[in-house]
């Protein structure tokens, strides 16, 4: 790690350099084109508990109830204070519950007014909770939503995404700057803002924010992830909190503090080999998917992934655009592949991180990559793969075998405060032994949290 001046217009500014020299880019086609479109406005929206967490939901709601922009519809049972709020106005047209009365979305129909409730924005953390923007922050450790009476030590924002088919939030940024350097001078009234961003990003608005430090960081994907980043520049100790919020949610808040009112528009990356014109559209947090997919992608026998192609949840067009989604990718199934005499053959065409293929040869050709694991769950062997793609200072195949046993100790010694699930998505995708990394680590964090509650 080391400081630099860089210039922006005349100006000369410090930040420090962190560059990381493990990692794996995964160069996919049909990234999105820098440009925004329009996309209709669905009748009904949704928010989904299970977006958010960690939270113990309890429906402050009824079906038939009229509500505004900024309602509450769901409390946590833990904090009410911690309310998650409708995206638009309209009825409330259906609490929908699952096996065991799970509470799995609260529906509205809207009536296109967008009538919001005003807020007071005096105090920060007040406003964060009344408006619902409090859920959106999350805490290590656990990787849960935040809880508001914990101090934490820092708040991190990650200015970029390194993992494929991404957001470019610089370019969502755009017309916005004003809204995110007042969510940044907002969040720093709570704690000390650390702002991630990459050394490809050029904008102003990010280079030179205020009321924040800046960290510049070099490498490739997971990079862009918040828990790298605290890792390389402030690591978390056992009874230390650091939360963490997506930079468009800082944006949320920077327009809650200007106009007392909240406003869930992000701009949402449509992106994978599957959709005709990959590119940019502005969303509402919960608005259906279909609005977005249909007749701009393949949907038979495709994936569509709520969230990123490494990171998101597998889905369909009648789902909701996830509370903390920025792309929603659309790839191949690959149920009905079929390969000649399988990984034999010299290919071209087909990724590999161990040079099985001619492939490597090509240079920075762009990938075209289906949902299959391609192979079973087999033995864990200690081969160091984990290791060449996981830029924190911790041992992920030991930290892995740990969890697997449920040795709590072994976990704790190992670093499990400081991850959570997204940091394992690369060395998931290198992972010759098959295993669900992400689903292990989110099971470890879970009983490791009720060991200690």
């Amino acid at each position: 790690m080391r400081e630099t001046y860089f210039i922006i217009q005349s100006k000369q500014y410090m930040a420090k350099v962190i560059k990381l020299r493990k990692g794996l880019d995964i160069n996919l086609k049909g990234k999105a084109a820098l440009e925004i479109a329009s996309v209709k406005c669905p009748g009904e929206y949704a928010l989904c508990p299970d977006d958010f967490y960690g939270v113990k939901p309890k429906v402050v709601v009824r079906e038939g109830d009229a509500v505004k922009v900024g309602d509450a519809l769901f409390v946590d049972k833990l904090h009410p204070e911690v309310k998650f709020v409708s995206p638009v106005s309209g009825t409330v047209s259906m609490v929908e519950r699952g096996d065991r009365r799970k509470l799995l979305s609260i529906r509205v129909q809207a009536d296109g007014k967008q009538e919001a409730r005003t807020f007071s924005t005096k105090d920060v953390k007040a406003a964060l909770m009344e408006s619902g923007l409090f859920g959106f922050f999350r805490q290590r450790p656990y990787d849960v939503v935040a809880n508001p009476d914990d101090k934490p030590k820092a708040i991190y924002v990650s200015a970029f995404n390194s993992m494929p088919l991404s957001q470019d939030f610089e370019f969502a940024l755009k017309g916005n700057e004003e809204a995110f350097q007042t969510g940044i001078s907002a969040l720093a009234k709570l704690a000390p803002v650390r702002l991630g961003v990459s050394s490809k990003q050029t904008s102003k608005a990010l280079l030179a924010a205020k009321d924040c430090e800046v960290n510049i960081f070099q490498g490739k994907a997971p990079a862009g992830n918040v828990g790298v980043q605290i890792n390389n520049t402030d690591p978390i100790n056992k009874g230390e909190v650091v939360w963490t919020l997506g930079a468009e949610e800082v944006i949320f808040v920077g327009r809650l503090m200007l106009t007392g009112k909240v406003d869930f528009t992000r701009v949402v990356a449509l992106a994978g080999s599957e959709v005709k014109a990959p590119k940019y559209y502005k969303m509402l947090v919960g608005q259906k998917l279909n609005t977005l997919v249909e007749g701009n992608a393949q949907l038979e026998g495709s994936r569509v992934i709520n969230g990123n192609v490494m990171t998101g949840m597998k889905s369909c067009a009648e789902a909701y655009l996830g509370a903390h989604a920025t792309e929603v990718n659309v790839i191949p199934e690959g149920d009905h592949a079929d390969e000649m005499l399988g990984w034999i053959m010299p290919r071209f065409g087909t990724f590999s991180t161990h040079r099985s293929y001619f492939s490597w040869l090509c240079g920075k050709k762009e990938y075209t990559m289906d949902a299959r694991i391609k192979g079973g769950e087999r033995h864990m062997i200690m081969s160091g793969e984990y290791d060449k793609v996981f830029p924190m200072d911790i041992y992920a195949g030991y930290l892995i075998k740990a969890i697997i046993a449920g040795d709590i100790d072994r976990q704790e010694a190992l670093g499990i405060y400081e991850v959570a699930p997204e940091d394992f998505a690369v060395a998931e995708f290198v992972d010759s032994s098959k295993l669900e990394l992400q689903r292990i680590v989110r099971q470890g964090l879970d009983i490791l949290r009720k060991e200690n509650a």
